[in-house]
């Protein structure tokens, strides 16, 4: 492998006339992405092959960088210093296939808004509980069911009677370019959702409601502005101070997911994410967490 890095960097140099600062941050990137790959694969006297190298195995050095602390900037130009040598061995006849072709950069200065701590969560969830209206059960079922899933608040409104699956515990959730997704839900959440759809909904539903699962007092399937309407409303009524979105939830699904123990490629599925380096955004609301963790299992910390 460091044949080939060596190689690149000659090309970089005569070829494209980089400057000395340039080719010495060209180096220490590969360097460290070539000590990462040959430590995966148990081989570090230089036994492994550029081709060997999996779309897998570039995710996992780039939530690698993430992992070691690497700010947004340098973590980018580490991406594109990669990117770079594997466009180099594409034009050299040395791969048959970028596995980086996918990979796209993080976005820097990119930031989320807070995510609610479980405390909050939990107030928010329970808010409608207040009322007992056929709307604060459906308004109950929503929140719930979005913080149990993670979906975007357009796929929940999109959702038919048919989509939610109570006796498995699971919603068919159709996203992004039409891809299509099974989201466990757990048995909280179901309880919620059955009783929305036995005792709330059947007092909103008219002619024109189809199979949609939450209607509003018209009796058609609830748009995304109307959710939002009544988000405010229960952020108000419980006193959260947070810039809450209709987003804020799926937010906070993931985090605390991920808090949790989760790894990062199921929260990817569940939130449907084509690419892991959009959830990989979600990884630096945790850091302090693992900190935590680390101070705690580590024997010398």
């Amino acid at each position: 492998m460091k044949e080939n890095v060596d190689s690149f960097l000659n090309y970089m140099t005569v070829e494209r006339g980089v400057s000395p600062n340039t080719l010495a941050a060209y180096r220490n990137d590969l360097q460290q992405l070539t000590e990462f790959i040959e430590s995966r694969s148990g081989n570090s006297s230089g036994g492994v092959n550029w081709s060997d190298v999996s779309d897998e195995d570039i995710s996992d050095y780039v939530l690698h960088l993430h992992a070691l602390g690497y700010s947004d900037t340098t973590r980018a130009r580490k991406v594109a210093s990669s990117k770079s040598m594997f466009g180099f061995l594409i034009q050299e006849g040395e791969i048959q296939r970028d596995p980086t072709e996918n990979l796209r950069s993080p976005r820097i200065g990119r930031s989320l808004p807070d995510a609610l701590s479980v405390e909050e969560v939990e107030r928010l969830l329970t808010a409608p509980e207040s009322q007992h209206t056929p709307e604060s059960l459906r308004d109950r079922a929503m929140l719930e069911l979005l913080y149990a899933t993670g979906m975007r608040v357009t796929e929940m409104v999109s959702l038919d009677i048919d989509d939610i699956d109570l006796q498995s515990g699971a919603v068919r959730c159709l996203g992004k370019g039409g891809k299509e997704r099974m989201i466990p839900i757990h048995s909280r959440a179901v309880e919620i959702v059955e009783i929305y759809l036995e005792q709330g909904r059947p007092d909103h539903e008219g002619k024109n409601s189809q199979r949609a699962a939450f209607l509003n007092r018209r009796g058609v399937r609830l748009t995304r502005q109307g959710f939002w309407l009544i988000l405010k409303k229960y952020v108000k009524q419980v006193g959260l101070t947070k810039n809450i979105t209709p987003h804020t939830l799926r937010h906070s699904f993931a985090t605390h997911l991920l808090r949790g123990g989760a790894q990062l490629r199921h929260v990817q599925e569940l939130l449907g994410h084509a690419s892991i380096t959009t959830t990989q955004v979600y990884t630096h609301l945790t850091t302090e967490h693992v900190r935590m963790e680390y101070d705690k299992a580590h024997p010398r910390a």
